[in-house]
């Protein structure tokens, strides 16, 4: 999925089978509970804004939509992506949804303060360790409360079980090729640990969820002393 070639009737086949994977594994929980977190630290707001970049389909926000109506929140989603038809599949998925807004972006180029909370879903594991420190820093500072990061666990059974599953399940190259793959480039306590020893990055938490999921919460400095 980080080939920008791959577009047209392949790529709407991969995105419907990983919304269908998403659901099956409860991917919208992780983003969920740190989305619900910051918004209570931050006193309950009756309006917020969430960017979410490196959407896909976007399809984890629905159980934000879903919390929002039951809390009489006004939530404004904005889904980014930097794939042009992966932005047209999201837009065909939430047709009719006005709180969810597409647009085509570059996380490189991010403006500060673009949203109250900045969410990545199954997103950070693209980027080599190298470059996390900086992409975090952006994320950051795109938002006005906080990051929430929702990605995988690398672990050996993990692997083995979306090796198998989609030897089994999958038809498509994408998916038997991205998913393990995805997988293997998970993280461990000890990378997020490294992370926490920036000074910039200190205040960030995880928490391993089920199913082989970390939660990840950067709250803004300004916000966690103010809370």
């Amino acid at each position: 999925m980080d080939d920008r070639s791959i577009g047209g009737a392949e790529l709407v086949e991969t995105l419907a089978e990983l919304r269908l994977i998403n659901r099956l594994l409860g991917a919208a929980w992780p983003t969920l509970e740190g989305v619900h977190r910051l918004w209570r630290e931050a006193g309950q707001p009756a309006h917020l804004s969430i960017l979410d970049v490196g959407a896909g389909s976007g399809d984890v926000n629905r159980r934000l939509l879903s919390w929002a109506t039951r809390r009489n929140i006004q939530l404004q989603v904005t889904l980014m992506d930097i794939h042009p038809d992966t932005c047209r599949v999201a837009q065909t998925y939430y047709r009719g949804e006005p709180r969810i807004q597409v647009r085509q972006g570059d996380i490189f180029q991010l403006a500060p303060h673009q949203a109250d909370i900045v969410t990545a879903s199954l997103f950070l594991h693209h980027f080599p360790a190298a470059q996390l420190p900086a992409v975090l820093q952006l994320l950051l500072q795109a938002a006005r409360l906080g990051v929430v990061i929702n990605d995988l666990h690398r672990h050996w059974l993990a692997w083995a079980f979306i090796w198998a599953a989609t030897r089994l399940f999958s038809g498509n190259r994408l998916i038997r090729h991205d998913a393990p793959l995805s997988v293997r480039r998970g993280f461990h306590p000890t990378d997020f640990d490294r992370l926490r020893e920036r000074p910039e990055l200190a205040c960030l938490t995880y928490d391993w969820r089920p199913l082989f999921r970390y939660l990840v919460i950067i709250p803004k400095i300004s916000q966690r002393t103010s809370s």
